[in-house]
């Protein structure tokens, strides 16, 4: 009986912790968190976290309780902690997205932690953590300790209209937004889960010294092909890399050095190129360590950046991009294929577009570029292609089309900020794009079997968002460019403006598409889609959370 009772109480993660064994974190931590004789540390032994979850939760430490730490010992902390007590690469990667800096129409999140957690902050806060149970319900009084006014605005419900207890009480679900909240925290979010013990038990030193070779896009700038050269740095889990990537667009190359740090086994944090122009990386390296994929990006907001995908460079033929990326049915088009070790002496047969795509002749071809002209039959199916060099094959590289029937902006809403006017804040940018699609196979446009096309190239305009009487907005936010960039005004009171209000405001952000393959509309104008467009102030208080890299 008592063996049961001990499997029921570990499984319900009674006794779930995990002893924190660097004398470093105990002689830095144990002060104030209690070490037991199983060399548990109260609070850090019950819970799990990211690279950046276990920064804030140090830059806490320091700046509340007084820790004292040089910064090596704050990276050896944070390193330690992020190894020993981490995620595991599937926990990670659903909440990767809040790190990457990503913007999003929505967050997806369950409808639980509406009024609790997501009022104030991302629920991909919440996401790159795991608790015990206890630890989930020591969260709400840390919160209500460090932010007493969250009882009221959202803890509790009386923030709305009718809220409170006694409404509570009124509903099939009594309980308060953050008793319904934590209650889902600790389902989802436990400290012990099967993707953290598989981990544990399987995971090594990353050994990613080599060549990788690299393709990425940017929006507003299109496709990049390169490769990266990855070395190891000083200490374990630190390395150094050379990148050179070139514009499938434009033919221009930008070579960047950089530092990372590999935590946990797995995820990527990084910067690369020099202090004023310098790019952060957060990626995630896959299982096999031959792939490696996420997010450079830069700005005052981190509105700019590249997605990035890195393949391990070996012995073998590997297709990076095929540009083009769409083929119109009934046209001839010469078609680049960039990647690496590709074979000499290439003949038109050696390359397969599927049917209905004939290859005429190689133009040009070396290591590693193809150069094709291709023709597409009156007829072909329409959808994505695999593209083949041989037995290299990179699957859905391309896609056939008959016409564009419809269009829509990346986002459906985008937020930019004014700056530049008093020195202090610098303004944060917008670049937009159009992306077009097809409309499938049921010939029916905005349904599921819809074919993304990629970005075309729109004309951009603005247009006013009326929300009050005399709105002026499109007169005072700022600048769009024919290709989608957009350029804030400054912050400040105008006194051209009515009550000599900031220059913030609403548009829409409206894109144009006139090409020859656009499917003809029945009021005989072009195609068009909008997007939201909230120019705001600048974010005069920002939480001190940046990367975890050297």
């Amino acid at each position: 009986m008592r063996k049961l009772l001990g499997i029921v109480a570990f499984a319900s993660g009674l006794f779930a912790q995990i002893p924190v064994a660097d004398p470093l974190v105990v002689a830095k931590c144990s002060g104030c968190h209690r070490k037991d004789d199983k060399g548990n540390l109260s609070r850090i032994s019950f819970v799990r976290s990211a690279p950046e979850g276990w920064q804030q939760a140090l830059k806490r430490m320091v700046r509340l309780h007084g820790v004292q730490l040089t910064p090596e010992e704050a990276r050896r902390v944070v390193q330690y902690l992020s190894d020993q007590h981490g995620l595991a690469p599937e926990e990670a990667k659903p909440g990767i997205y809040y790190f990457e800096k990503r913007h999003l129409d929505q967050e997806k999140y369950p409808e639980a932690v509406r009024d609790a957690c997501v009022s104030c902050h991302p629920y991909g806060q919440s996401m790159n953590w795991r608790r015990t149970a206890e630890e989930w319900d020591l969260l709400v009084n840390m919160h209500i300790g460090y932010f007493p006014v969250v009882q009221w605005n959202s803890f509790t419900g009386m923030r709305r209209e009718g809220g409170g207890p006694a409404a509570a009480a009124n509903t099939a679900d009594a309980r308060t937004p953050v008793e319904r909240a934590i209650e889902q925290m600790k389902k989802d979010f436990p400290l012990e889960t099967k993707e953290w013990a598989e981990w544990t038990a399987s995971r090594r030193q990353a050994k990613l010294a080599g060549r990788w070779l690299l393709s990425a896009a940017q929006a507003g700038k299109g496709q990049f092909v390169g490769e990266v050269s990855i070395e190891p740095g000083a200490n374990p889990n630190e390395w150094v890399t050379r990148s050179k990537m070139t514009s499938v667009e434009n033919g221009q190359t930008v070579t960047r050095e950089g530092r990372s740090v590999i935590y946990t086994g797995y995820s990527w944090r990084g910067r690369s190129g020099a202090k004023d122009t310098a790019l952060r990386e957060v990626m995630l390296v896959s299982r096999d360590q031959n792939q490696i994929e996420g997010r450079w990006f830069w700005g005052a907001y981190d509105e700019f950046g590249y997605d990035v995908k890195l393949v391990r460079a070996e012995e073998r033929p590997v297709i990076l991009s095929a540009t083009p990326g769409v083929l119109r049915t009934g046209q001839t088009a010469t078609v680049r294929i960039h990647g690496d070790q590709f074979p000499a002496r290439l003949a038109a047969g050696d390359l397969d577009f599927g049917a209905g795509v004939t290859v005429d002749k190689v133009t040009q071809q070396g290591p590693g570029l193809i150069e094709v002209q291709v023709s597409v039959a009156a007829k072909a199916a329409v959808g994505p292609r695999d593209v083949a060099v041989k037995r290299s094959v990179s699957a859905g590289a391309m896609v056939i089309y008959d016409t564009v029937d419809y269009i829509r902006t990346a986002t459906d809403t985008a937020i930019a900020r004014l700056g530049g006017g008093s020195g202090a804040f610098q303004k944060g940018y917008m670049q937009f794009e159009a992306i077009g699609f097809n409309r499938g196979l049921d010939g029916k446009p905005n349904t599921a079997d819809d074919i993304r096309l990629g970005p075309l190239k729109a004309e951009w305009s603005m247009e006013e968002f009326f929300a009050v009487y005399g709105d002026d907005d499109l007169q005072y936010v700022g600048q769009m460019d024919r290709n989608g960039f957009f350029t804030p005004n400054v912050e400040g009171p105008n006194p051209k403006r009515k009550f000599s209000r900031n220059n913030y405001g609403e548009v829409w952000a409206v894109a144009t598409y006139k090409g020859a393959d656009a499917a003809p509309q029945k009021d005989g104008k072009p195609l068009t889609a909008k997007c939201y467009l909230l120019v705001t102030v600048p974010q005069y208080m920002r939480w001190d959370q940046p990367e975890v890299a050297q």
